[in-house]
């Protein structure tokens, strides 16, 4: 049995996998002090014996085995966590191996091992919600240097009209400051699920994630991009945002993938499975 846990800004998501990747048990809680989400998640994966625990977390995270600091959560906007070892107290708690990667990372890997991009050697998963991720697969592996990618946090242009000064509170107007869940609900004083029938907001949120998925092209070549969250439940949006990407690729990017970019920036197929099928294959890696 394998634990895996996909740790959000939001809510924490335990399960229990066996080796076919079905869950045995889930427990969801939401996201609060480390005093007070620690415990029970402790709890629930030494009641199920399980054998390793593979974590999907938020970030930013020290994944740099040779740091000090390796298998902390750093310097997160979610203060209470900031600079908190994860890793270390899920090892001493349960005494079995654990291994961590960001939340987005470990849904690229579950997409691309399990789901849309089943196959492919290069893929990107980016995540539209609470913050925005963008976790990079590439010949394979999943994308660490000094830290992994934080593609949200890239600089985008401001659009013509548009005087917000971003949520961020690092950058401001970065894609996640512009375009994340709390952006949307700051700049229109409702949160997105409450926006469905104004298309201006989401004609101006479909221009700042072609922003950053341009980068993501150009930056990584990917051979699939696939666009999750909760902001992406509203159906109106993957369309515009492929509109908005071929705009600002403006026939740059000639290869066939680029041309039919139904097919090449899609959905998830593992509905919201996927992080934790990634956390599964991180522990089998």
């Amino acid at each position: 049995m394998i634990g895996a846990l996909e740790a959000g800004g939001t809510k924490m998501i335990c399960a229990v996998l066996q080796q076919d990747g079905t869950v045995a048990d889930k427990l969801t809680l939401p996201t609060r002090t480390p005093a007070q989400t620690m415990p029970p998640m402790i709890e629930f994966f030494v009641k199920h014996k399980v054998e390793a625990l593979g974590i999907g977390c938020f970030g930013p995270l020290d994944l740099d085995e040779a740091s000090p600091t390796f298998g902390f959560i750093t310097a997160t906007p979610k203060l209470d966590w900031r600079f908190y070892d994860i890793v270390g107290e899920f090892k001493k708690a349960l005494g079995v191996p654990v291994v961590m990667d960001t939340d987005v990372n470990c849904a690229a890997l579950g997409e691309a091992c399990f789901g849309s991009c089943k196959g492919l050697q290069d893929c990107v998963y980016i995540t539209v919600g609470t913050g925005i991720g963008m976790g990079v697969l590439v010949n394979g592996k999943l994308v660490h240097g000094i830290q992994h990618p934080e593609l949200g946090h890239i600089p985008v242009a401001p659009m013509a009209g548009d005087d917000y000064a971003g949520h961020c509170p690092y950058h401001g107007r970065c894609l996640e400051g512009m375009a994340a869940g709390p952006a949307m609900r700051e700049r229109w004083g409702a949160p997105a699920q409450e926006l469905n029938d104004r298309p201006e907001v989401w004609q101006l949120e479909a221009e700042y994630l072609a922003q950053g998925i341009m980068t993501c092209i150009l930056a990584y070549a990917p051979r699939r991009i696939v666009l999750g969250g909760g902001v992406l439940h509203n159906p109106t949006l993957l369309p515009l945002v492929r509109s908005a990407v071929q705009r600002l690729l403006g026939g740059y990017v000639a290869c066939p993938a680029v041309q039919k970019l139904e097919e090449y920036i899609v959905a998830p197929a593992l509905g919201d499975a996927q992080a934790l099928l990634g956390c599964m294959q991180l522990v089998r890696q």
